[in-house]
Formats: structure tokens, sequence, C-alpha cells
């Protein structure tokens, strides 16, 4: 099933969802094409849908590069682990923990081979969905410096919070008890 289509099979009280993936998805002039559709993909990585993320990625192909879409998925990938080990960080009143080495590798924060700003939104986008106040305070001071202004990263996060609810609804709609295999 191709994005568009699963898009418009949302049930109706999810018709606010389709309204806004039709103006922040399809009718964006704030984002660059790549920074649009990498912040797509690593918002649905970042949901976990399955079925989201296989049409997601489908469709992305057809607009990011090979090393576009690799570097949103690698986005995705790091922040998955970075935001749980420091959202522990922010969530433990044990202050010991802050100054304890991660050790955990990193590379591809400084190795992704795209635009700086768009992988730093990226990032910050997998943080916002994520949840993790340490990543998104990071991410969102670096892109400023980086020249990002806050309608650029409020665009990026207003696509975010569209394709994280169509996988919450995706996904509840599976295991609702009505739902038909």
């Amino acid at each position: 099933m191709a994005l568009e289509d699963l898009i418009s099979e949302l049930p109706a009280y999810a018709k606010d969802l389709k309204l806004n993936y039709s103006s922040l998805v399809k009718q964006n002039t704030e984002l660059t094409p790549q920074q649009l559709w990498g912040t797509v993909v690593v918002a649905a990585i970042a949901t976990r849908s399955a079925e989201l993320t296989t049409e997601v990625i489908a469709e992305a192909e057809t607009v990011l590069s090979p090393t576009a879409l690799e570097a949103a998925k690698a986005a995705a990938a790091i922040m998955g682990m970075n935001n749980i080990y420091y959202r522990f960080h922010h969530l433990t009143k044990n202050e010991k923990y802050a100054t304890l080495p991660s050790r955990l590798r990193m590379n591809v924060l400084r190795g992704h081979s795209i635009e700086p700003v768009d992988f730093e939104l990226w990032c910050l986008v997998v943080s916002a969905v994520n949840a993790c106040d340490k990543c998104v305070d990071s991410h969102e001071k670096v892109l400023r410096e980086k020249g990002a202004t806050e309608e650029l990263i409020n665009a990026a996060i207003r696509v975010a919070s569209v394709i994280h609810a169509i996988g919450v609804v995706l996904d509840s709609e599976k295991a609702s008890p009505t739902a038909t295999a």
C-alpha cells in the first residue's frame, strides 16, 4: 500500500491528521525536500509503526538521495540510543550518573555526509518524539548556532507531531477488537 493510500484510509476520527499531513507534508514550503522527507523518515522510525515506516521509506526513496536516506536512518538509530541514555540522566535524582562517561559510540554524529543542519534537525525530531529534554535542548541549540531559525525548527516538529500521531492511529486501529485481518 502506498503512503497516500495509507493516509487516505485513516479513520474519520483522524480527519485532522489527514488535513495536517496534506498541508504540512504535501504542500510544505518551510523545509527543503531533504529536510522534510528526512523528518518524515525519522519521525516514522521513532514512532515504531512498522506499517507507517515501510510506506514512508518507500516514498522517501523517490525524494531523498541514498546518502540522505541512510543519514536519516542513522539519525533515528543513534538518537534512539542517546535518548534512552540521556533521558535516564534527567529522570534520576542521582547526580553521579551525569559525571560518568557514556562509553557509547556516536561516530555518525560527525560522519553522516549530509548538510549538518539537516542531520541536527533529524536528531532533534527523534529526540522530541522520544521526549528526551537534554537531547532536545542540545540539538535545538546547535541548530540555532548553525543558523536555523525557530520557524524552521518549529516546522519540522509540526511535521513530526503529525507523523507520530498517524503511527499511533494506525497501530491502535490494528489493535482494536473490531479491526479486521
